[in-house]
């Protein structure tokens, strides 16, 4: 853990000052602040200084991230892609601990200090991907910030023993536990919801749902996931992610799901996907006040090559999608991979206030707008003040 002092940076594009790391937190802030002995002085010139990136919805045990270029090879449906992953994954008998080892530093280099991941747990893979990642999130500690999701890949009720597994995987450190399209993948909403909110209220975990059934099928999903949450108090612990299906119904049925979405403090994820696929309105749902948040979800993975685990590009593709040109709707897009994914992992000490673990980005850019648009190597990446990234690479050494 090194002291800092940061000349000339502009935090969340705001004017121009000086501020000072001691014993990895944000000790001083103001104009022309003195260096003290044994101080690395940085100077910013006039660069954006952000809170650490916050990647709040990834896949990081399945990436084929650092191995030879694999083709795209899945078929259209939801269910063609997890029969595709298990075959090549199979296959390639990648190792979780590796793989998300590698992305991880790709995920440093470009500004992130906090990851949530969904990972795999099924009668196929046990706790495996479990124990990998949670020895990769050990062993980077001191680098970045990793909560896991025991996520059922391949359905839960009609994989017999995965609710168990799912519990297993909880009471070995799993801090949060994930469920998979209740209707259109296990058809029994009501045994998969009621038995991952069992779950939950036995461990005081949170929840983070997979939803990608669209119209009236995700819609009724969302209302019976707001019931249980109400009913058994857990309001603030509960994410929807993806969540098509609030960009697929009409505008009257949309705002009573909004509704059931701010009464019991739901948060959603959307990562603007590519295509027609439908997704959230972003703008309406933050107005309506919704707790929102992004990631990059699967990252060069079996279901698409595209992603590259940058959260600045990420916020780009959101604000893109929706048609965001204004500085606020930048700022919103930003927002959501900053602020939104920390409140959402309930990161103590995080932002650019005084106290606050100096988890910081410096950019190349004057405003956050700019950083958006332009999504920049990022210059200096911090974490609890240790410098992990320079100039887009991370300073990690290298495991393979």
């Amino acid at each position: 853990m090194q002291d800092l002092l940061i000349r000339g940076g502009r935090p969340w594009g705001g004017a121009i000052t000086d501020l000072a790391v001691r014993k990895g937190r944000i000790a001083e802030l103001g104009a022309e602040l003195p260096a003290r002995p044994g101080d690395e002085v940085v100077d910013a010139g006039g660069c954006l200084i952000l809170p650490g990136l916050v990647d709040a919805h990834a896949h990081i045990d399945k990436t084929l991230w650092g191995t030879p270029w694999h083709p795209h090879q899945a078929g259209p449906s939801l269910m063609d892609k997890i029969a595709n992953e298990r075959r090549v994954l199979a296959t390639l008998g990648l190792s979780p601990e590796r793989q998300s080892a590698r992305l991880l530093r790709r995920m440093l280099a470009c500004g992130t200090t906090h990851v949530r991941s969904h990972v795999d747990v099924g009668p196929e893979v046990g706790l495996a991907h479990l124990h990998g990642v949670q020895a990769m999130a050990e062993q980077h500690r001191e680098a970045i910030d990793v909560e896991i999701v025991a996520f059922p890949q391949t359905g839960v009720m009609i994989r017999p023993g995965t609710l168990e597994l799912l519990e297993q995987a909880v009471r070995e450190g799993a801090r949060v536990i994930g469920g998979l399209d209740p209707i259109g993948v296990d058809r029994d909403p009501k045994g998969q919801l009621d038995g991952i909110f069992a779950i939950a209220e036995r461990h005081g975990c949170g929840i983070d749902i997979h939803l990608h059934d669209r119209g009236e099928l995700g819609a009724v999903t969302v209302e019976m996931i707001a019931e249980r949450t109400r009913s058994l108090g857990l309001a603030g612990k509960v994410a929807i992610s993806h969540a098509f299906c609030l960009g697929s119904v009409e505008p009257a049925r949309l705002d009573g799901l909004i509704a059931l979405l701010r009464e019991n403090d739901i948060a959603i994820m959307t990562h603007a996907p590519s295509g027609p696929t439908p997704f959230p309105p972003v703008r309406l749902l933050h107005e309506r006040g919704v707790r929102l948040f992004t990631g990059s979800d699967g990252v060069r993975d079996t279901w698409s090559p595209l992603n590259n685990g940058d959260m600045l590009e990420r916020a780009y593709l959101i604000a893109y999608r929706n048609g965001f040109r204004d500085d606020p709707g930048l700022e919103l897009a930003l927002h959501m991979a900053t602020y939104g994914g920390a409140q959402l992992m309930g990161a103590p000490r995080y932002g650019l206030a005084l106290g606050s673990d100096a988890d910081l980005v410096l950019v190349e850019a004057e405003t956050a707008a700019e950083a958006v648009a332009m999504h920049p190597l990022r210059r200096l990446v911090l974490k609890r003040g240790r410098v992990v990234a320079r100039a887009g690479q991370c300073l990690l050494p290298d495991g393979d």
